[in-house]
């Protein structure tokens, strides 16, 4: 069984990220069911633990959902003015996927070391048993798949 299957690049891709936002699971619960409402569909998920009460919330949607997002930013302003957010877009998901992956030490290490010599800023990363997915900058997504396929 191959170790990596596939390796694919989804272009058009908004980073949002959120500061001081409660660490409660209630806060997270309604900023997600505002995106659902919108119709806005999320992808990678990323949350830091909290340094005291504020974590780190970060998250992808597609280029297409910025309008919607700002608006939402808007309402999330209202309810709690001391939240500090972020909206990027202009990026790139690079998704490295394999059931051969699973239990098989090294695979994020070649990844990771594919993409240091792209010098590619990575913006974000989530991972699973059977994926590895990165964001960069939509220039830099062309030779970080290269690198990664090069590698797989």
């Amino acid at each position: 069984m191959k170790t990596v299957d596939n390796i694919t690049i989804a272009d058009d891709v908004t980073l949002v990220s959120f500061e001081d936002s409660p660490a409660d699971i209630k806060t997270v619960a309604q900023i997600f069911t505002m995106l659902a409402e919108a119709r806005i569909d999320v992808d990678m998920i990323s949350q830091i633990p909290p340094h005291g009460k504020i974590p780190f919330l970060a998250f992808t949607v597609n280029d297409e959902d910025l309008g919607k997002m700002f608006q939402i930013a808007s309402k999330l302003r209202e309810i709690n003015p001391e939240l500090k957010l972020a909206i990027s877009s202009g990026n790139s998901k690079i998704s490295v996927y394999g059931e051969g992956m699973k239990n098989c030490p090294g695979v994020a290490a070649k990844v990771f070391a594919a993409i240091a010599q792209t010098q590619a800023e990575v913006r974000m990363i989530t991972t699973s048993e059977v994926d590895i997915s990165v964001l960069v900058y939509s220039h830099d997504a062309d030779s970080v798949y290269s690198a990664i396929k090069e590698v797989f």
